[in-house]
């Protein structure tokens, strides 16, 4: 199984966070389509939970998405007091304390894709690097086909080469984390159309393109550049069933404002709309992935329950202002009908 076959070539992007639900997953799937969760920060439990109730409501392709953590020591004395000094100067209406750090700092893998290999969906896909070998093993022999994503060509030979049945190409205007393998590299800021084209030329597995896409015109164009499918999440984040907050909600139907990387909110660079967290935290000083995250963690949640926009990480791709409010459904139904325009037109 190197890629599971859909009926409308469209897979709803894993989000972190909460975006993906239930609901929203098996609407998408429903619809011809493959559903998603991102995995990366959640327990067992609800990895567990997740899976059995989307079950619940379709039998249909399903992706399990996890990030791969770097190995970390704790940082240095100086390093956290300076991070977190930054995030209290921070120009709140109160003051914020930075979270502490604990050990370890981030979810553990085995435990958690337990459920993947009870469950079973059809995708188990990786964000950031290669998974362990064992995973790749482990998955093949229950049918479950791995996914990573890329940003460049030689990210993708080395998914390739190990043992992956398909790629997640992430063009330039994605939204969210950025998947490069090394963020101290230079990143070669493909944009999504020349990187599918690049990739489509020497890869022989599938090409999922992923980056900015919002309509079925935008679909066509990665499809006849050599992408088996298109992955959306930007175009997904207004729908009744997707579990956005109502804040990101309404950035995202303003769109006053241009998405731009930072790495201020997790350690790592991930796009979403600017703000005045993003202008404050410009050059000062952070912690490496995802101990930043941690550290944040309590003024993100601030921001959430206070509904403060301009300290959240509102994560949108470039093409956010094209984003449609309407039932997962109807939104599967219009992209298949833009599809199917865009293709009678070439």
């Amino acid at each position: 199984m190197p890629f599971p076959k859909l009926s409308s070539s469209i897979v709803l992007a894993p989000m972190a966070g909460g975006f993906n639900t239930p609901e929203l997953a098996a609407a998408v799937i429903n619809a011809g389509g493959m559903g998603s969760f991102g995995f990366a920060y959640s327990s067992p439990d609800h990895i567990d939970r997740a899976l059995h109730q989307t079950a619940a409501l379709t039998d249909g392709p399903l992706n399990a998405n996890f990030f791969v953590f770097p190995e970390l020591g704790a940082p240095s004395p100086a390093l956290l007091a300076e991070a977190a000094q930054a995030l209290g100067e921070l120009p709140t209406p109160t003051r914020i304390e930075a979270t502490k750090l604990t050990v370890p700092y981030a979810q553990n893998l085995d435990a958690q894709l337990q459920a993947v290999w009870q469950h079973r969906p059809a995708a188990l896909t990786f964000h950031f690097g290669l998974p362990p070998e064992w995973v790749v093993e482990q998955a093949h022999r229950q049918n479950i086909a791995i996914g990573v994503t890329a940003t460049c060509l030689t990210e993708a030979k080395l998914i390739a080469a190990a043992g992956a049945d398909f790629v997640v190409a992430q063009g330039w205007e994605a939204g969210g984390h950025r998947g490069i393998f090394d963020v101290e590299a230079d990143d070669e800021a493909l944009p999504l159309l020349a990187l599918v084209k690049a990739l489509s030329e020497d890869l022989s597995i599938p090409i999922v393109a992923a980056g900015g896409l919002m309509n079925g015109g935008d679909i066509f164009e990665v499809l006849v550049a050599g992408a088996t499918a298109a992955q959306l999440g930007t175009a997904f984040l207004c729908c009744d069933e997707a579990g956005t907050p109502a804040t990101h909600r309404k950035v995202l139907s303003d769109a006053a404002t241009e998405t731009v990387f930072t790495s201020a909110f997790s350690g790592r660079p991930a796009r979403g709309f600017r703000n005045t967290f993003i202008e404050a935290m410009a050059g000062k000083p952070m912690l490496p992935f995802p101990q930043q995250n941690t550290l944040t963690g309590s003024l993100r949640r601030w921001a959430a329950s206070a509904e403060e926009s301009e300290f959240q990480s509102v994560w949108a791709g470039t093409g956010a202002a094209k984003v449609r409010a309407t039932s997962a459904a109807q939104l599967m139904a219009t992209l298949k009908q833009e599809l199917a325009r865009a293709a009678i037109r070439s």
